[in-house]
């Protein structure tokens, strides 16, 4: 990076720290620290949510998601605009009549202690490593251009987002995470003009989209029903409504965004917004990534992503051979260049045949060279199986710091380590408040005073960040990190949306039973993890399902044992 660079990142990011901690400064108790005051409105608790959510994952990944395989992930969030409603409508009330500090303080007045505490200790498992995620995205950017080692740029990271989440609590998240969504708007819409701009000006935007969606980049929506996609619209609007539903319904970093409003009105306008935000958002990241694809048609491309990789491949036993297979790939590109020039000029001609014949020539060039990067892929799995070969969180990031000018590399980079402080403090944020309402207070110190679960609620957002920092560690084997992300999520957001919806809905049922359904859930959600096929996003349908279904028929045994015994 160039000097104007720096300049512009590090300005950026010490201005929203300082700004959020100087807006939030003398917290004097733990309703200030934990729900800031509630006095929130919606438009504060829109970009709350949204910013809890997008984190730099989301830029960082979702472009590199979409140049591998599509824009068929957009797919993912067609059942959040219904969750929306449905809690808005449902959901939100009872939290605002409670007064609750936690989602999970409802299920102890519902079912019991055990119940509470089951399910907020599974909130804190999944939470707590998704923590680790949303700090490691920006780790990469950092180590990539500056070659310091990845566990050095994790500990920098963690470290920042832990300074201003402890000193402010859930004001400062709120207040920073205004400006960070302003940073990331810009900076994303700025990216998505160049990557259009930087294509030949011989090759128009209509022209851009048709090889796009020649090459299967704008893949968006697949109407077939197939149990075994990830991705097709049938799984996002059935199993990504079960997932939003458990995700802003039932996970504490999602709640505590609208419980800082200052009505039920208002907590209803930031959800709704955001299900009509959300959609259309990720469709351009999306869509940003499937211009990059054609961008790379015309200008050289590396084999793999990820420079560290490359360096030590190269320096290896099988370097040569590496070597050997990016002559044959960067042959690969000047003949898919070649065809898709041609094709690009079918396009503007009226023969019909010639289009054909043009297409079919494009993917077969465009086929071969993606078979390359495969076969370069398993050449490097086979002979040096401890390196990760998955480049996709690194597409986006080569393209920013290759090809845009000094200053914009600054911003996008400060746009994507905003991203990822907004995220982990609200997540850091939301780890603490369970830990210290749910648990700390609940089991071990009931009746202390205000100050001290104040400064609890300080010690746990630092412990729960070292931990997300440790996991960070381990992070980068997990393949594309959205993809990751919400596989973890998915592990568990069935099983606790099963538990809610018991609650609300199966008034004559106890906690007993929802406590052997759910540990019964779960056991199955896990075997179809481990041992089975099934696409991550049915893992929240099987999960409410089997809750809801196991406690009814666990009730209906209980019920008539009791009889029986009379």
């Amino acid at each position: 990076m160039k000097a104007l660079d720096w300049i512009v990142l590090s300005s950026t990011l010490l201005f929203i720290v300082v700004y959020g901690i100087w807006k939030t400064r003398k917290q004097k108790d733990m309703k200030s620290y934990l729900l800031g005051d509630k006095d929130a409105k919606w438009f504060t608790v829109a970009l709350s949510i949204m910013a809890t959510q997008a984190s730099a994952i989301t830029f960082l990944s979702a472009p590199g998601q979409a140049f591998t395989d599509g824009m068929r992930f957009v797919q993912f969030y067609f059942g959040l605009p219904l969750a929306m409603i449905v809690l808005s409508a449902f959901v939100v009330p009872i939290y605002h009549k409670l007064n609750v500090f936690t989602a999970y303080e409802y299920l102890e007045k519902r079912f019991s202690v055990s119940a509470r505490v089951g399910t907020a200790f599974l909130f804190l498992i999944q939470r707590g490593l998704a923590a680790g995620f949303t700090i490691f995205a920006p780790s990469l950017i950092l180590s990539s251009l500056l070659g310091w080692d990845i566990n050095l740029t994790n500990l920098i990271i963690g470290i920042i987002v832990i300074v201003y989440t402890v000193s402010g609590g859930t004001k400062a998240v709120s207040q920073t995470q205004k400006l960070q969504m302003f940073v990331i708007f810009v900076g994303m819409t700025i990216a998505g003009v160049m990557v259009v701009q930087m294509i030949p000006e011989s090759v128009s935007f209509n022209n851009a989209m048709h090889l796009a969606g020649h090459l299967g980049r704008l893949n968006a929506v697949e109407l077939e029903f197939d149990p075994s996609s990830k991705y097709n619209i049938w799984s996002g609007i059935i199993g990504g409504f079960f997932l939003a539903m458990s995700y802003f319904g039932t996970d504490q970093s999602q709640v505590q965004r609208y419980l800082t409003a200052k009505s039920i009105g208002q907590s209803r306008l930031g959800l709704l917004f955001n299900g009509m935000i959300k959609i259309p958002m990720q469709f351009l990241i999306l869509f940003i990534g499937a211009m990059l694809y054609v961008f790379y048609i015309f200008q050289p491309a590396p084999l793999n992503f990820n420079k560290t990789l490359v360096n030590e491949v190269k320096s290896s036993e099988i370097g040569a051979d590496y070597q050997a297979k990016e002559l044959e790939y960067q042959e690969a590109l000047g003949e898919r260049q070649l065809q898709a020039i041609a094709f690009v000029d079918a396009l503007e001609g009226n023969d019909l045949a010639a289009k054909e014949n043009a297409s079919a020539q494009l993917k077969e060039s465009n086929q071969k060279a993606e078979d390359i990067r495969k076969e370069a892929k398993a050449m490097i799995n086979e002979n040096l199986p401890s390196l990760d070969t998955n480049d996709t969180n690194y597409i986006f990031l080569n393209f920013v710091t290759e090809n845009l000018p000094a200053g914009l590399v600054g911003l996008l980079i400060a746009v994507i380590i905003s991203a990822s402080m907004s995220s982990t403090s609200s997540e850091l944020n939301a780890l603490a408040s369970t830990t210290v309402v749910d648990l700390y207070k609940r089991l071990f110190k009931p009746e202390a005073s205000e100050k001290h679960y104040l400064n609890a609620s300080r010690f746990f957002t630092i412990a729960w960040g070292v931990l997300a920092i440790i996991f960070t560690f381990y992070a980068n084997r997990l393949g594309s990190l959205i993809e990751a992300v919400n596989v973890l999520g998915s592990l568990v957001y069935g099983t606790i949306l099963g538990i809610f919806t018991v609650a609300f809905f199966l008034k004559h049922i106890g906690s007993k039973e929802v406590l052997i359904g759910a540990v019964l859930s779960e056991a199955i959600i896990i075997y179809c993890f481990f041992f089975t096929d099934v696409p991550f996003l049915w893992y929240n349908v099987i999960g409410c399902l089997t809750v809801v279904g196991f406690s009814i028929v666990i009730n209906k045994y209980l019920e008539l044992s009791r009889k029986l015994e009379k």
